[in-house]
């Protein structure tokens, strides 16, 4: 599995803004990031955010985000619309639900897949919460620490 794209934000834009506009948090893409066991990755917005909290990093699978580009006629969607921590390529990430794995000697634990929500709609086009239901993305917990770098 490779490293495409390291996004963190500071602040939340749809999580907790059911019926309320995003917010206008900026996505930030970074070369690497540090992840801490138990909290997440630092500088994000789930960094330390609840005690053992599923979504500490969140994993979206690159052939997914091309496909989805394919389907909706969109090719200028970038990988931050997602907003998923890491990017990456070469995993079927439904596979990863329930499994501990390496990525660059962090240890993650696959949760639960990452749920598209109807933000989807507007941020990509009408019909990709739908199209993404099984291939949102993963969820996960840090297990052991240590930093995370985009792959050449």
């Amino acid at each position: 599995m490779k490293i495409r794209h390291i996004f963190i934000s500071p602040g939340h834009n749809f999580f907790g803004h059911q019926g309320l506009p995003p917010g206008e948090h900026p996505v930030e893409e970074v070369e690497s990031v540090e992840c801490r066991a138990g909290w997440g990755l630092k500088g994000d917005r789930f960094y330390g955010y609840r005690d053992n909290y599923k979504g500490q990093v969140t994993l979206f699978a690159l052939e997914t985000l091309e496909a989805l580009r394919r389907e909706f006629g969109k090719p200028e969607v970038p990988p931050s619309v997602v907003r998923r921590n890491l990017v990456v390529e070469g995993a079927d990430l439904n596979a990863l639900i329930g499994k501990r794995f390496e990525l660059q000697g962090v240890v993650l634990e696959g949760i639960e897949e990452c749920r598209p929500c109807h933000w989807m709609n507007g941020a990509v086009a009408p019909g990709a919460e739908d199209w993404l239901r099984g291939r949102g993305g993963l969820r996960c917990r840090v297990v052991t620490g240590g930093t995370l770098r985009r792959d050449p």
